[in-house]
């Protein structure tokens, strides 16, 4: 969708007059999901509460690209891998410089997310300096509590302008423990009010389940965002895993429940375990991105998973993948789950690669550059042929969840017990013991290409090591730099150290 670029000081979200800042240069922003306001002279503008959340909501969309938020979360972990295939997915570097942790303060997905989530955390302070309803208010406070956690999480900081402050003030700037400790109270002041909504594919609002999810998250994360140091070591408070555990366990109230087939929840028919969605983006972009472009439908032929991750699983556990029928009756051709070795038409025949003219087969091997278009292993949870919307959160990872702050608390059967129901749902064979490196393959059993790998690894004290086509151990670069532009517009903010 084209874009349209937001001109200092005559618009809604001008970087100079962000609550929440972002880099004071002209910003792209979908103008169809924008709500175009002129500020007063200090910098505050009411509007009406019900366009804005409308506005606010849509731009859930920005987590169903490839690129930017997501690109920060997948392509720097040990689940995902960007290969350049001749001169297609070369682009200046721009994939390889992530998965290799060799970016710098003017990646252009380093802006990019930066910018797109103090946008949206703008915005919910528009809807919230609005007189909006008691529900608008409390769904604004949760989005705004999911970007101050994201903004948190990725770059260790949290710029914040005041409402009513002029543009010539310069944004003052949280630090990772109050930016946190923000987005707690925001949840907990919201969580009354939210609606009490059960599964849906149209959940397309924050409700409360979705503040529980969240608050899980955040309190798992805690002690990171607590530390001294951004690389760690991190000591996990007993009374943070509690919380953790609380917050999930008052989920199903809410008439939550896992699926019996794991790949169903991602599906149009998905029932029981979706919390929240975005309205305007589907999960489209999760098959294109990967498959092959002699399938059908055609991808882009680009992003694979590691072989070092695809090995983790036991070959008993659904959640791998399941493939078509020879004569492909069960489905097309496209296998769900990893996608790896001869590749079959819908009819059951034999796959063939249009551009080498030999049989199409996904091998393990994959170089970050120079790949052929067959190599790597390919990863499809919204299969083509009946995905639903893209689910921004999702009922199956509050149960690894609750197994990791059980497992932080001490209480390791417990967290056997929690996975072991997830398994069961799931059809996978049980499991008997538990360690914290086993503990982070399971997490990624569940949520693998679902765009929280990295903060997992780095709470595991994994993020600092090597993996396929990745040799940097830079302890730094658990966060990302804040970007250049920014640091040249606000002289309250401090480069992140590495960089």
């Amino acid at each position: 969708m084209k874009s349209n670029i937001l001109t200092k000081g005559l618009l809604l979200l001008s970087a100079c007059t962000l609550l929440f800042f972002s880099a004071c240069t002209d910003l792209e922003v979908e103008g169809t999901d924008s709500i175009i306001l002129e500020p007063n002279e200090d910098g505050f503008t009411a509007g009406d509460p019900t366009q804005l959340l409308e506005a606010a909501l849509n731009d859930l969309s920005a987590f169903t690209d490839q690129a930017n938020i997501y690109s920060l979360s997948q392509h720097t972990s040990d689940e995902m891998i960007p290969p350049t295939r001749g001169v297609d997915w070369g682009d200046n570097g721009v994939w390889r410089t992530l998965h290799q942790h060799t970016w710098d303060p003017t990646h252009a997905y380093v802006l990019g997310a930066w910018n797109q989530l103090n946008e949206r955390a703008f915005k919910t302070n528009q809807i919230l300096a609005s007189n909006p309803s008691a529900e608008q208010e409390a769904q604004a406070k949760w989005l705004r509590a999911f970007y101050v956690y994201q903004v948190a999480d990725l770059f260790g900081v949290v710029p914040f302008r005041e409402v009513d402050e002029g543009v010539d003030v310069d944004p003052r700037v949280f630090s990772r423990t109050e930016a946190i400790d923000f987005a707690i109270s925001d949840l907990e002041a919201a969580l009354p009010n939210l609606p009490g909504d059960g599964p849906s594919n149209d959940n397309t609002g924050p409700n409360k389940a979705a503040a529980h999810l969240l608050l899980s998250r955040i309190y798992l994360n805690r002690a990171v965002y607590n530390s001294a140091d951004a690389a760690g070591p991190y000591t996990h408070d007993s009374g943070d895993m509690q919380k953790v555990i609380d917050n999930v366990d008052a989920i199903a109230q809410y008439g939550y429940a896992l699926e019996d087939e794991y790949f169903k929840v991602f599906t149009k028919d998905a029932t029981s375990e979706i919390i929240l969605v975005s309205n305007q983006g589907s999960g489209q972009n999760r098959w294109m991105m990967t498959l092959h472009y002699s399938q059908n439908p055609s991808g882009w032929n680009g992003f694979t998973s590691l072989a070092s991750f695809y090995d983790k699983f036991d070959e008993n556990d659904p959640r791998i993948g399941n493939y078509p029928t020879p004569d492909g009756s069960e489905f097309s051709g496209i296998g769900r789950g990893f996608l790896i070795g001869q590749q079959y038409a819908d009819d059951g025949s034999v796959l063939v690669d249009e551009r080498t003219k030999l049989d199409l087969s996904f091998t393990r091997d994959v170089p970050i550059a120079g790949a052929a278009t067959g190599k790597g292993i390919r990863a499809i949870k919204y299969h083509p042929s009946d995905h639903g919307p893209y689910r921004i959160m999702r009922y199956g990872e509050a149960y690894v969840n609750k197994a990791e702050a059980q497992f932080r608390s001490g209480d390791t059967d417990g967290a056997i017990a929690t996975l072991n129901e997830l398994r069961a749902a799931r059809g996978a064979p049980s499991i008997s013991s538990l360690t914290e490196e086993s503990l982070l393959d399971e997490r990624g059993f569940e949520t693998y290409w679902e765009g929280i790998r990295r903060t997992d690894q780095v709470r595991f004290g994994t993020f600092a090591t090597t993996w396929e086509e990745k040799t940097i151990t830079d302890p730094t670069r658990v966060l990302f730099p804040i970007p250049q532009q920014a640091l040249d517009s606000n002289p309250n903010l401090v480069q992140n150290a590495g960089y």
